[in-house]
């Protein structure tokens, strides 16, 4: 038996996911025999396929279209006989199968499911509410679980737990605990699955029989994914398909896998012998669990419930060897591949911003903003949300006061933009040479370089990005203006921004808790859906093709390029922007981050790019380049930022990505060490 943190780095075992399956075996109706056969080989698929958990359909050893010859002894002890081979038969198959067959106890016929694990029963699992409407009249052959008296029962010459309080866990797969319940089940308004879940499961299965008419099937579907969104777990269904009765009913075979909400598979109806499968995200789910105080006050309001459950364990046994995560990982967890819902996700964000900033000023009085605009992505954005909120606000855009302010290493090429941009919004456009003022800081601290000497260190740089703000605080004091940041959430993160003084303050900031990344594609948006018309596209498509710096110090000559690039020195954007996602969201440990971003980001063919970015600039890394520049963020990130983000000016939040703000999502030591983390990332990843 192998635990998931003994595997090798590349299997999905080691970095909390598990592979479930929902199957649909072909049935013959009252044919037990056949049914075990034809269940056996679904399970064979599932265990070479290194699935864990698989669900079988409802009442699939019988049939569930059986009717009153459940009540045949023949039937009964051929399905007894099948359940006893099935579990004999599967002793040697790693995994977990939750079967569905009648089950005689107590002189009471229960519709149950059987968990069975390598030759043992771990427990069986009574229906606890018998529909009997419309087309459905179990109440004639089954009794529901309320009226069991006993707590075990013998299957297949086994003497095992009985009830539908029962949680199965694995021990050596930290977070794997499921739960079972059968079809009405999961459609009545206090699911039997929602107790297990705040009990503790975090994987729960429903079989199913579920006829098909007109519109069931996505109602179903909904019913898997909204139950996995309530209970903050994953949730497999199999419903029965072709081979039951067709009498007065048809069969589709639904087979759903949710995850929190999300749809993760689902298999082809109306097709038989299906084995659909998919890897589930165990610590998400339990990071998702520990933030949501809520999900446990609600438990707490059900614990004398709660503590009357049974947990059964077991030692799961793992496939050794790599084994490969299908799921996909997106490269830009802040941006969505598929265009609809990045262009959602944009217009979304962009209203977010506007309302902001426009509550900002309505609560104040203040009718005009002061903003700096440089030609890079991050003034460009707060520029243009600036523009709209005057326009919502029934406000010319004049009164949105736009200075440039080049200094020693500001480029032709960006000045220019600068200017084209704010004349094609319409804002006021001003220009503030800031090298003298600059020079007469630099003389005051007796730096070299007041007299043209080349010492550009921080001093040199931070002198400017100061000069720059102080200049905009004057103007809004003068001009009776409030100052509008532009700094993203990236740079925050990174501790990317002059402290104090400096390009981190502002009297309110549009941009706080938006990364990079999404800043790069709100931008592209705007043009590719005509925002702003086609004199400002011409120029925010330049401005998107600019290398991100911070034009502090001087290259060759104006018309030269930069001479720093931000993603030199403090990592690829977009790289970073993956790593910031899920430690701030989740939690995650290094190691994790790092086997997330490799999947992600480790084969340039292999996943979706959105389509608003060209061939020409997509990226892949390698592992060992991956582990620098999570490094470099865990230090960043962890020990040396933190005292800026506590003093940060409001904005408001845009994402469930989270927000770095000191009164919102994040709240942290100044003087916290990344020790923890940088020790996690070197011991557990390669290279």
């Amino acid at each position: 038996m192998t635990s998931a943190q003994a595997h090798d780095f590349t299997s999905l075992y080691r970095h909390g996911f598990v592979r479930v399956a929902s199957a649909v075996p072909e049935l013959r109706v009252a044919d037990p025999e056949f049914n075990c056969d034809a269940t056996l080989a679904l399970a064979r698929r599932a265990a070479a396929d290194g699935v864990a958990i698989t669900v079988f359909p409802e009442l699939g050893f019988s049939s569930y279209t059986a009717d009153d010859l459940f009540h045949q002894n023949a039937l009964q002890a051929a399905v007894d006989d099948a359940v006893a081979r099935f579990v004999q038969e599967s002793a040697d198959l790693p995994g977990v199968f939750a079967i569905g067959a009648p089950q005689r106890f107590e002189g009471r016929l229960f519709n149950c499911g059987i968990v069975v694990h390598r030759g043992q029963v771990l427990g069986v699992v009574p229906k606890s509410y018998l529909p009997g409407y419309r087309e459905f009249y179990e109440k004639r052959q089954f009794v529901a679980a309320r009226d069991a008296v006993s707590e075990r029962v013998l299957v297949a010459g086994q003497d095992v737990p009985f009830g539908s309080d029962l949680l199965f866990a694995a021990p050596n797969v930290p977070g794997l605990v499921f739960h079972v319940e059968i079809c009405e089940d999961g459609w009545v308004p206090v699911t039997p699955s929602g107790f297990g879940a705040m009990a503790g499961a975090t994987v729960l299965l429903n079989l199913s029989a579920s006829n098909i008419v007109i519109g069931k099937a996505g109602y179903r579907r909904n019913l898997c994914t909204n139950h996995s969104a309530r209970y903050i777990a994953a949730y497999l269904y199999s419903a029965a398909g072709p081979g039951e009765s067709t009498t007065d009913l048809a069969w589709d075979g639904q087979a759903v896998i949710a995850e929190n909400g999300s749809l993760l598979a689902e298999g082809e109806r109306f097709e038989s012998n299906q084995l659909v499968t998919a890897d589930v995200d165990l610590e998400r789910l339990a990071a998702d669990r520990l933030r949501m105080t809520s999900f446990n006050d609600n438990a707490h309001d059900h614990r004398e419930r709660l503590k009357s459950f049974r947990r059964v364990d077991f030692e799961l046994e793992l496939p050794p060897g790599p084994v490969r995560l299908r799921r996909e990982i997106q490269r830009f967890p802040y941006v969505p591949a598929n265009t609809a819902d990045r262009n959602e996700r944009c217009r979304e964000v962009h209203h977010i911003q506007v309302q902001g900033l426009t509550q900002r000023l309505a609560a104040t009085g203040i009718e005009k903003v002061v903003i700096g605009v440089s030609g890079g992505l991050d003034s460009t954005q707060a520029l243009i949300i600036a523009a709209q909120s005057m326009d919502k606000l029934g406000l010319p855009r004049e009164n949105v006061l736009a200075y440039t302010m080049p200094g020693f290493a500001t480029t032709n090429h960006t000045l220019t933009n600068a200017h084209k941009l704010m004349k094609a919004l319409g804002t006021s456009a001003h220009e503030i040479d800031i090298r003298p003022s600059a020079r007469q800081m630099l003389a005051d601290l007796g730096h070299p370089a007041a007299d043209g000497s080349p010492v550009y260190d921080v001093t040199f740089e931070n002198v400017q990005a100061g000069e720059r703000t102080s200049h905009l605080f004057r103007l809004a004091n003068h001009h009776g203006a409030l100052v509008v940041g532009t700094g993203d959430l990236s740079e925050q993160a990174l501790g990317w921004a002059t402290y104090g003084v400096g390009d981190q303050m502002s009297h309110y900031n549009v941009n706080a808790s938006v990364p990079k990344t999404l800043i790069r594609y709100l931008i592209a948006w705007e043009v590719a859906t005509e925002q702003l018309g086609e004199g400002a596209d011409e120029v925010l498509r330049s401005i998107l093709a600019t290398e991100i710096s911070p034009e502090l110090v001087p290259g060759d000559g104006p018309d030269s390029g930069p001479s720093q690039s931000s993603e030199a020195k403090v990592g690829p954007y977009e790289l970073q922007d993956f790593h910031l996602y899920y430690l701030l969201r989740f939690g995650y440990r290094p190691s994790r981050i790092a086997y997330l971003a490799q999947h992600a980001w480790g084969d340039v063919d292999a996943g979706r790019w959105p389509d608003l970015v060209p061939e020409s600039e997509r990226n892949s890394y390698d592992l060992p380049t991956i582990k620098k520049w999570l490094r470099e963020f865990l230090w960043r990130f962890i020990q040396t930022s933190q005292f800026k983000r506590s003093a940060m000016p409001n904005a408001p939040k845009v994402g469930s990505g989270g927000s770095l703000s000191p009164r919102g999502d994040w709240r942290a030591p100044s003087d916290a060490s990344a020790r923890a983390w940088l020790d996690e990332l070197e011991a557990n990843v390669p290279g």
